[in-house]
């Protein structure tokens, strides 16, 4: 046997996957190799950057690169959340800014899926409403907070409307978009079927569209967060945004970066909660 028909031989000798149906090729172990690598290379890369930036900030701190009476070090703001925890101030803030932005995301959510789909489905509401729409989102939504307030007066219910308004057109707008540019084809080949409404939404419409709103979700679960803190900026009444202003008033700037490190991972936390539940729904979206 020539060197050449060993080499051959060897190559398309069977696996141990044979007896299974499964042949796995040199190239393919490659490849499952590789992508295997760079899982483990974006996992660890997610971690370690923001260690190696707070590592980077305590030395700074430590050293007197920056001055530590407006950036305390990360020893100094860790041990100020443990005493605000401990006294319940912080949980106490942290549990009704949770409350307020899970209540006005869930609600602005749903209408605007609901709206997002009417008006993408339905040429007539697109042609409509879209222009009132857009000029209705160019408006700021802190701007509306004295309207509201004269309605619903002072408490928890302007801070809630205003992230419902927030959370609707965030999702309404890539709702509708995904909606009306689903395949015309797709579309033809279910009516060909004689699919009815219901399936026309199930199977083309909602599949067609459902990066657009997941990603529109990841958007608005950050950007309720950040209504939430804004307004509580404004109208006190307690919350992470009142801790926050209130630490800077009286000039606590350890407090005031607690407030501020609570916040910053509550929204990576909540924005990357939805980023899950997206993967899990749409798993052929590489993206979310």
């Amino acid at each position: 046997m020539t060197t050449a028909q060993t080499q051959q031989k060897t190559v398309a000798a069977p696996s141990s996957q044979e007896g299974r149906g499964v042949t796995f090729t040199p190239a393919a172990h490659e490849s499952v190799v590789g992508a295997r690598r760079r899982k483990y290379l974006h996992l660890t890369l997610r971690w370690a950057t923001p260690v190696v930036l707070i590592a980077l900030w305590q030395l700074a701190a430590s050293q007197q690169w920056i001055n530590t009476l407006y950036f305390p070090g990360p020893d100094q703001i860790f041990r100020t959340a443990i005493s605000q925890f401990s006294d319940g101030t912080m949980t106490e803030a942290f549990v009704l800014t949770g409350w307020r932005t899970l209540l006005g995301f869930g609600v602005g959510a749903v209408i605007g899926f609901i709206a997002g789909v009417a008006i993408g489905a339905v040429p007539i509401l697109r042609a409509a409403f879209e222009p009132v729409l857009y000029a209705l989102w160019t408006i700021p939504k802190l701007a509306l907070l004295p309207l509201l307030l004269l309605i619903f007066g002072l408490g928890s219910m302007p801070l809630i409307v205003l992230i419902i308004l927030n959370t609707l057109f965030l999702v309404m707008i890539p709702t509708a978009a995904g909606i009306a540019g689903a395949s015309p084809e797709l579309l033809e080949t279910a009516r060909a079927f004689s699919a009815s409404p219901w399936q026309l939404f199930r199977h083309v419409l909602l599949p067609s569209s459902l990066v657009e709103v997941f990603v529109s979700l990841k958007i608005a679960s950050g950007a309720a967060i950040l209504v939430a803190v804004a307004t509580e900026f404004v109208i006190g009444g307690g919350g992470l945004g009142y801790i926050i202003w209130n630490s800077w008033q009286v000039f606590l700037p350890d407090r005031m970066y607690v407030g501020i490190v609570v916040v910053a991972v509550t929204g990576s936390a909540f924005t990357l909660l939805v980023g899950v539940i997206g993967r899990r729904m749409v798993p052929w979206a590489h993206g979310l």
